[in-house]
């Protein structure tokens, strides 16, 4: 099996936990994890754009002047695309972007993003952040103890409240809940930070 080392809230090296090669130790399958992450970004988006067409906008109705015998081009309405003042060609309507990915592969991306974190060296264990009350001090100094300065997302306890309050007022940190945790907050940090006890229920969840 694999394993991490483990740190205490002062940053010194307290053991090693070991974990399943099948979460941290896989080739990492960079199309799951663009495919995972491309359908987590649409989902996202919020698709409300609208333009008017032909049948929306006002005006129109009559013919502008009949069909043969002026010279000029032949027209059913003043409310065309054509016209100044008409409704819009082809444009964007009210529409969902998600896309549904497997399951299997939403965890092979997971599975992937933790075991190149884990291979890159950016993946820290720490056994808890050791805070009685929310402290976002204290949460800062914890995270200087373990030499992180960059951005990073932390994975805690899916009740540990206290964490999350101390850390989600710190500049270029995330912190999410087990539960929580995703291919794009994974990856999208240049350090990953889990207390050991999320590190063990996550790796339940994807063995």
């Amino acid at each position: 099996m694999a394993t991490v080392e483990v740190k205490d809230s002062t940053g010194k090296k307290v053991g090693q936990a070991d974990v399943a090669d099948a979460v941290f130790a896989i080739e990492p399958n960079t199309f799951a994890v663009h495919q995972v992450v491309r359908s987590q970004m649409a989902a996202r988006r919020q698709g409300t754009h609208s333009v008017k067409g032909r049948s929306d906008v006002s005006g129109g109705g009559a013919k502008p002047w009949r069909q043969k015998g002026t010279g000029r081009a032949r027209q059913g309405s003043i409310r065309a695309g054509q016209w100044k003042g008409g409704g819009v060609i082809f444009g964007p309507t009210p529409r969902s972007y998600a896309f549904k990915v497997p399951n299997k592969v939403v965890k092979l991306a997971m599975r992937s993003v933790l075991s190149a974190k884990n291979a890159d060296g950016e993946l820290y264990v720490i056994e808890s952040f050791g805070l009685d009350e929310p402290s976002t001090k204290n949460a800062a100094a914890v995270l200087k103890a373990l030499g992180i300065d960059r951005r990073v997302t932390v994975v805690v306890e899916n009740e540990d409240i206290t964490t999350m309050l101390s850390l989600r007022n710190l500049d270029r940190v995330r912190v999410i809940a087990a539960a929580e945790a995703n291919t794009y907050d994974l990856v999208d940090n240049t350090s990953l930070l889990f207390t050991k006890p999320a590190l063990t229920w996550l790796e339940g969840v994807l063995s």
